[in-house]
Parts: structure tokens; sequence; C-alpha cells
């Protein structure tokens, strides 16, 4: 009954136990849950085995009690048989014959006290079995309902912990690429696009100019060659 007890104090510990507390100290959560888990499992399948164990001690004790006390019934029914045979016997004036069954009378009386002594004797035994069983199946149930929490803890503290990286991650990956740096490749390539662009556009200007000078040298051209056309026919006149 002592290691009973034993289970019945650690598994009602373990129910007991302030979760939110345990984690706000652990330097791990995760791993201290993982390790809460398993003790927990351990503890109630121990305590699983211990208790079906005394379970079954006290269905055999009480079914030991059944029988005390079907046999105080029985034997009190033998002894009221065999004083109704002594009391046959007297009437039909037979005092040996009465004598005897009279001394079986006794002997049903004697195994009738001895069986209920038997089952007076039992009884608060089995009152406080019940009472042991019904504490451990309570913790048990406790313990149970504990582990499943446990375990909803854990889920969920993992999901957070992957859900925090993944976020790192994405924030890591767009300050990478972060278009806005001027220092980012990104950058660097739109300025020399740039550049490149200024330099076309100003060869284009130095071309439009080079072109204008020649149409302007071929217009000065043929204004000359007008002057002197004109000189011709005034000489001619004269």
């Amino acid at each position: 009954m002592a290691e009973k007890q034993t289970i019945l104090g650690r598994i009602t510990q373990l129910a007991k136990a302030n979760l939110n507390a345990l984690l706000d100290r652990a330097e791990d959560p995760q791993k201290m849950l993982d390790q809460l888990v398993r003790d927990y499992t351990n503890s109630i399948a121990e305590a699983e085995g211990a208790i079906a164990q005394t379970i079954g001690n006290l269905r055999l004790a009480e079914k030991d009690l059944e029988s005390d006390r079907n046999a105080a019934r029985e034997w009190g029914d033998k002894a009221a048989a065999a004083s109704n045979k002594a009391e046959e016997a007297r009437v039909a004036g037979n005092s040996a014959e009465a004598d005897k069954w009279d001394n079986l009378a006794k002997i049903a009386l004697g195994k009738q006290i001895n069986a209920e002594q038997s089952a007076a004797d039992a009884e608060p035994i089995i009152a406080s079995q019940r009472e042991v069983v019904d504490k451990l199946k309570a913790g048990l149930n406790s313990s149970r309902d504990k582990l499943e929490q446990l375990k909803t803890k854990r889920d969920q503290l993992i999901a957070r912990q992957r859900t925090a990286e993944a976020q790192t991650k994405l924030q890591d990956t767009v300050a990478s690429i972060n278009v806005l740096d001027p220092t980012s490749e990104l950058s660097r390539f739109e300025d020399t696009v740039r550049r490149q662009e200024a330099l076309a556009q100003g060869r284009a200007e130095l071309a439009a100019d080079s072109l204008d000078a020649q149409f302007d040298e071929l217009r000065d051209s043929e204004t000359d060659m007008e002057i002197e056309a004109r000189l011709a026919k005034l000489k001619k006149r004269d």
C-alpha cells in the first residue's frame, strides 16, 4: 500500500505543476516540455500498472468478503436446521439423537461466527482500499489531462518557433534585395544605364551639330555661286 501511496503522491504532484511558471524559468522551453511529457508518460504508465494491481486486489477482497457473508448465512441456516432436528429428536424421546444434532448446530454456529468475524475484519480494509483506488483514479485522470495540456503547449510552442524562424528568414531576404539601397547591385546597374543613355544623347547632339554645320557650309557655297553668277551677268551688260 505504501508503494501505491507514493505513486499517488507523485502523479498528484505532477498534476498540480504550474506549466506557465515552469516555462518562464526554463532556458529551453521546448526541451523542458519534451522532458515533462516523457516524465508524465512514464509516471502514468507506472501508475496505471499499480492501480490495475490495486483494483485487482480490491476485487479479490470484495469476493472474499462476499464469500464470508454467504458462508455466515449458510452456516446459520445449517445451525438452525440442526437445532430443529435436535428438537424433533427430544420430542420423540431420543436424547442421544437430540444431543448429536445440538452439537452439530454448535459447530455450525461456530463457523458462522468465524465467517462473520472475517467479514467484519475485511470491511474496513476494503473500504480503505476503495478510497485509495478512487484517489488513484482521480490522480491518474488529472495526470492524463495534464499530459494532454503539455502536448498542446509543446505543439503550440514548436509552431510559434517555426513561424518566427520563417518570418526572420523572410525579413533577411527582403533586406538583402532592398531596391532603395544605393549600394545595391540594382542601383549600380541603373546608374550605369543612365550614364550610357547620357553618352548616347551627347553623341546624338554632336552628330546633329556636325550635320547642321555641313548644311550651313552648303548654303554658304550656294550663296557664293549666286554672287559669282550675278557678277558675270553684270559684266556682260557692260
